[in-house]
C-alpha cells in the first residue's frame, strides 16, 4: 500500500474515531441531561419546600443530601447552560433517579408538583378554616380570613361572612403550595359550582331551600350524630319543625353559640345564649354553618327521609344513635331516661 493510501485510511480512520468519540461524548451528555444524572439514596422520591427568596446553592444542598450525582463534570454543564439564582417558590417532588435537566428546568421555570389539600368536618370557624389551610399552603392565615370576613368580595359568589364556609367541602382537593387567598376561593367556588348542578338545585328547591340553607342545615345533622343511616332522618325531623313554624331547639346551635364546641351535655346556659346562631332563641335555621360539612351530608340532607317525627334525644344506652318521636310526650319519657342516665355518668358539662 502506497503511502497516500496509507494517509487517506489514516485520516479517514481518525475521522471515524472523532465522530464516534464525539457521537458518545453527545450521548452520555444527553443522557445525562434528559434521563439519569442524579439517584435517589434510598431509591425513593423527594419532595421539597422551596420558601421566596430562598437560594439555588441551599436547595442543591438539600438535594445532594438524598442524591448520589453521577458525572459532577456534566451537572456543572448543564447548570452553566441556563444560569440562575433563586429558584422559584414551590413544592418539588423529584424522582428517584432523573437527568439534570428535571431538577434545574423545574426549579427555574417554577414547575411545581401539586400538594393535597385536606380539610376536615371538625372545621367550625372562619378562623380554624384558615388555620387548617393555612398549615398546608403558602399563604398567611389573615388573608384567608380577610377574604372569609369581606362580604364585597364574597358577594361576586353569592356569599356573605356567614355563608362563606359554604364553599368548603371537606375532601382532598390537588393544588399548588403557592396559591394566593384569592385563588384558593376561586378553586373551591369552581368545586362548589361542581357539586351545585341542576339536579341538586332542583332539590334544594322542592325543599324550600337555597343551597346554602341545605348546607347549614347539614351542619346541624353532622353536628347530631356520627351515624350515616341517622342523618336523612334528622334532617326530615328539622324539615317537619321548620315547616310548622317549630323553632329547631338543635342542641348542636347552642353549643356553637356558646362556644364551648368541647361540650358533651347541653345547660340551660347555653340554650339561652343570646347568638343568631342559637335556635332554641331564634327560629328558622341560622345564619351560617356550624361546621363545615361534606358533600354526603348534603346530599342526605337533600334527601330527607319523610316521616312524622317532630322530636329526638340521644340514646341512653350511650350508643351514638338516637330515639325518635313524633309527640312530645314520647320524646319526654326519653330524655327523663337520658339525663338519668348523665347524672350516673358524672357528666355535668
Amino acid at each position: 500500500m502506497d503511502k497516500r493510501k496509507i494517509y487517506i485510511f489514516s485520516a479517514v480512520a481518525a475521522l471515524l474515531l472523532f465522530f464516534l468519540c464525539a457521537g458518545m461524548y453527545q450521548g452520555f451528555r444527553h443522557y445525562h441531561y434528559r434521563v439519569s444524572n442524579l439517584l435517589s439514596a434510598d431509591g425513593k422520591e423527594h419532595g421539597y419546600y422551596v420558601y421566596p427568596g430562598c437560594t439555588l446553592d441551599s436547595v442543591l444542598a438539600l438535594v445532594r443530601a438524598d442524591y448520589t450525582v453521577r458525572s459532577e463534570h456534566a451537572f456543572k454543564k448543564d447548570f452553566a447552560r441556563s444560569p440562575f439564582n433563586e429558584p422559584k417558590p414551590g413544592y418539588y417532588r423529584f424522582p428517584a433517579e432523573m437527568g439534570n435537566r428535571t431538577l434545574f428546568v423545574r426549579l427555574r421555570m417554577g414547575e411545581q408538583t401539586p400538594v393535597k389539600l385536606r380539610f376536615k368536618n371538625t372545621v367550625r370557624t372562619n378562623e380554624q378554616l384558615a388555620g387548617r389551610l393555612a398549615k398546608q399552603l403558602l399563604i398567611d392565615s389573615a388573608s384567608i380570613v380577610g377574604l372569609l370576613k369581606d362580604n364585597d368580595y364574597l358577594s361576586r359568589y353569592g356569599l356573605n361572612k356567614e355563608t362563606a364556609r359554604c364553599l368548603f367541602m371537606p375532601d382532598t382537593y390537588e393544588v399548588y403550595w403557592t396559591m394566593t387567598a384569592e385563588q384558593l376561593m376561586e378553586r373551591m367556588h369552581r368545586e362548589y359550582k361542581r357539586f351545585w348542578n341542576d339536579k341538586r338545585r332542583d332539590e334544594a328547591k322542592a325543599l324550600g331551600l337555597s343551597p346554602q340553607e341545605v348546607y347549614i342545615l347539614a351542619s346541624i345533622v353532622n353536628s347530631e350524630t356520627t351515624k350515616a343511616y341517622e342523618y336523612p332522618i334528622i334532617a326530615g325531623l328539622y324539615l317537619n319543625r321548620m315547616r310548622i313554624g317549630m323553632h329547631l331547639q338543635a342542641c348542636p346551635t347552642a353549643i356553637y353559640a356558646s362556644g364551648n364546641f368541647a361540650a358533651r351535655r347541653v345547660t340551660h346556659a347555653m340554650t339561652a345564649t343570646p347568638s343568631p346562631y342559637n335556635t332554641y332563641i331564634h327560629p328558622g335555621l341560622p345564619p351560617g354553618p356550624i361546621r363545615v360539612t361534606s358533600a354526603e351530608l348534603i346530599d342526605s340532607t337533600l334527601h330527607a327521609t319523610r316521616s312524622r317525627y317532630l322530636y329526638m334525644c340521644a340514646n341512653p344506652d350511650f350508643s351514638g344513635t338516637h330515639i325518635f318521636s313524633d309527640t312530645y310526650s314520647k320524646h319526654a319519657l326519653t330524655a327523663r331516661q337520658y339525663q338519668r342516665e348523665l347524672n350516673k355518668r358524672r357528666i355535668t358539662k
